[in-house]
């Protein structure tokens, strides 16, 4: 009767193992990637006039880097020429001047923020940044305040007594929301609006207020690089099916402690120790240091006892050929160091496995040399 439930619980268990190994499935999960983006429309800068007296044309080319599905940083160049009017006691005025504009923007992804990182056709997002905007070409301005000047005293003479010429640099500040398209894996195709804010002197006026432009914009955004990675994502059933082989383990495991007259010796168990390095790193840092000597006191306390080192690297940095080189260097150490600490070479066995297989889900996890005494 014994032997009928071990024979029933080991094929159980068998099935359970299968089971729970085709549970385990791979999805696209984020990874961190350069980008670049190109995009035109139009700017509106803030008078006193009729809105679409105030509409020039503006460009915008950017490149960017996703840390995170959340969190990015680019580096945006936008320009074209900004207008200015006013509607005064003599008569309507118009002027424009060129300029270009770097900004540092930091962008939030809005929809990875709520809903987590998924493959999305729409995703929508703000940004704020900073940067310098270089003026030039402000001859219209000088034209417009030397008419002015040949008006009778009292009208708007010195209106314009903030005007300026050759090449002015000023400080800007600017924060705005986007919306993306999805094309394919790499291409997006969105819309973007920026407001954009300096001091008064901008559009050579002395209103007393900050100066503002506004960009709406439209363009494409190509991705770079490996912008997805594969992950493991367990099956809901792995745990059901642990919870399943428990029970008739624990009663055969408790006949078998009653009915035998003696205890055995409990069998050795292996030790394993994963020695984890830093990025494009083979030094053996000072905290991974103990798992060393663990080793080392296993194997002493064990004489019979051997070791495998299985050394990796993590596929999201370089290439095939780099990794295998940084593996093989994290298994040598790893070895390196077993052999200064009296661990006779016999007993070491090392593997290099570059970034041909990946031990763990999270990326950076898998710079590793993973050791097993027994």
């Amino acid at each position: 009767m014994n032997l009928r439930k071990v024979l029933y619980t080991a094929l159980l268990s068998a099935g359970c193992l299968t089971a729970s190994a085709q549970a385990v499935e791979y999805v696209d999960g984020f990874n961190h990637h350069w980008y670049v983006q190109a995009q035109g429309g139009g700017q509106y800068t803030l008078g006193e006039v009729k809105f679409k007296d105030l509409i020039r044309p503006n460009v915008q080319v950017a490149g960017g880097y996703q840390f995170t599905p959340v969190w990015g940083l680019r580096l945006a160049v936008n320009g074209w020429q900004s207008k200015g009017g006013s509607k005064l006691t003599s008569g309507k005025y118009k002027w424009k001047w060129n300029y270009v504009s770097p900004t540092l923007d930091a962008t939030m992804d809005l929809t990875n923020l709520i809903g987590g990182y998924k493959k999305r056709l729409v995703s929508v997002g703000v940004l704020a940044g900073l940067g310098a905007n270089i003026g030039w070409d402000n001859d219209e301005a000088a034209d417009v305040s030397a008419a002015m000047h040949g008006l009778p005293y009292g009208s708007d003479v010195g209106y314009l007594s903030y005007l300026w010429d050759d090449t002015k640099v000023r400080f800007t500040g600017r924060a705005g929301a986007y919306i993306d398209f999805r094309v394919s894996k790499r291409v997006d195709i969105g819309l973007e609006f920026n407001a954009n804010v300096l001091d008064d002197h901008y559009n050579s006026k002395d209103a007393d207020n900050l100066d503002w432009y506004f960009n709406g914009l439209a363009g494409i955004k190509v991705r770079l690089g490996k912008v997805t990675k594969k992950v493991a994502k367990e099956a809901p059933c792995q745990t059901i099916v642990e919870k399943v082989i428990e029970r008739p383990v624990e009663k055969v495991v408790e006949k078998v402690v009653y009915k035998e007259p003696e205890a055995k010796p409990a069998a050795r168990e292996a030790l394993r120790r994963d020695i984890f390095f830093v990025i494009r790193g083979s030094e053996v840092a000072g905290a991974e240091m103990t798992k060393i000597n663990e080793i080392v006191d296993y194997m002493k306390k064990y004489p019979e006892s051997k070791v495998t080192v299985t050394a990796y690297a993590d596929k999201g940095t370089g290439n095939a050929k780099l990794n295998k080189m940084y593996s093989e260097r994290r298994a040598k150490i790893v070895h390196d160091l077993l052999v200064q600490k009296g661990i006779s070479e016999s007993r070491i066995s090392t593997t290099a496995k570059g970034d041909t297989e990946q031990p763990y889900a999270e990326n950076d996890k898998n710079r590793v040399s993973i050791c097993i005494a027994e």
